[in-house]
C-alpha cells in the first residue's frame, strides 16, 4: 500500500511540475480551406503533420516530460500565467493572412513582463516578404533584438550549400551538431543585453537575451518544421536540423525559471 502511495505521490507531482509549452496561433493564423469547404487555420501547428507543421518539435517536447498547448487569443497575463515556453513563429502579413493580427503594445507589455518573471520566450522570424517584421520586431527590441528586412540564405532549388549555417563546437544550445540548415532567413541585430548566439559570415542568424528571471531564444527562421526535420531526404544528413529540435527543446527546458 505503501508503495503505490509513493508512486501516486511521484506521479502526480510529475504531472504538477510538468512544464507548458504554448504555441501562438494568433498572430500566425493563416488559413486554408478543406474538401468540405471548412476553413481551418495552419502552418507551424503542434497537430500538423504536414510538411509546413510542427508536429515533429511538439513530440520532442511531450518526449521530454513538457505538454503542449495552442494560444488562439491575445497574449495577456493570464492566459500565459501557466506557461513555461512561449513560441511566436511568423506572424502574419497581410499576403498570407488579410485579417492578420498585428502584436500590439498591450501585447509587447504582457509578455514582457511575463519573461521578467521567469517566462522562456521563442521568436522565429522569417524574411520579410514572408512574415510581418515591423510589430514583430517591436516586441523583440524590447529584448534587443531586431528582426531585419535584410535576408541570407536564399537558396534556389536544391542549392543546399547556400542554406547551411555552421554551429560551433560546444555551442551552449547546439553541443549536439556541426551544422543546421536554414534558408530564407531574417538577419538579426542585437544590443544589450542580447547576444548573438549563431552567426554566419558576420550576420547573425540566432540571438539570445536575459531578461529578469526569463530568457528569449530568437532566430530569423522557422527552420524546425517538419519538412527539415523528419529525415526523409529533403536535405542531405550533413544538415544537422533534426538533432538540433533535441538540442533546442532540452536547452528550453533547462531555461524555465517557473
Amino acid at each position: 500500500m505503501k508503495k503505490l502511495l509513493s508512486a501516486i505521490l511521484i506521479m502526480a507531482t510529475f504531472h504538477v511540475s510538468a512544464q507548458t509549452v504554448l504555441l501562438d496561433s494568433y498572430f500566425n493564423n493563416e488559413q486554408k480551406t478543406d474538401a468540405s469547404g471548412k476553413t481551418f487555420s495552419w502552418h507551424y501547428k503542434w497537430g500538423e503533420t504536414a510538411l509546413s507543421g510542427f508536429s515533429i518539435l511538439g513530440q520532442e517536447f511531450l518526449k521530454n516530460g513538457a505538454d503542449t498547448a495552442t494560444l488562439y487569443e491575445a497574449p495577456t497575463a493570464a492566459n500565459l500565467k501557466k506557461a513555461n515556453i512561449y513560441i511566436i513563429v511568423d506572424a502574419d502579413n497581410a499576403k498570407e493572412n488579410p485579417n492578420a493580427q498585428l502584436i500590439e503594445q498591450k501585447h509587447i507589455d504582457a509578455i514582457y513582463k511575463w519573461v521578467e518573471n521567469g517566462g522562456v520566450l521563442v521568436l522565429m522570424g522569417n524574411d520579410s516578404a514572408n512574415a510581418e517584421l515591423h510589430q514583430f520586431s517591436k516586441l523583440a527590441q524590447k529584448f534587443g533584438i531586431t528582426f531585419t528586412d535584410r535576408s541570407r540564405n536564399m537558396v534556389k532549388g536544391k542549392d543546399l550549400p547556400t542554406g547551411a549555417v555552421p554551429i560551433p563546437a560546444n555551442h551552449p544550445i547546439f553541443p549536439s551538431i556541426k551544422k543546421a540548415y536554414l534558408k530564407e532567413v531574417s538577419i538579426l541585430e542585437v544590443k544589450a543585453p542580447a547576444k548573438a548566439s549563431v552567426t554566419k559570415e558576420g550576420d547573425v542568424i540566432m540571438a539570445v537575451s536575459k531578461v529578469g528571471k526569463g530568457t528569449v531564444f530568437a532566430v530569423g527562421d522557422p527552420w524546425l518544421y517538419n519538412e527539415y526535420v523528419n529525415g526523409d531526404g529533403r536535405i542531405t544528413p550533413d544538415y544537422e536540423n533534426p538533432g538540433a529540435v533535441k538540442d533546442l527543446v532540452k536547452w528550453l527546458a533547462q531555461q524555465s525559471k517557473h
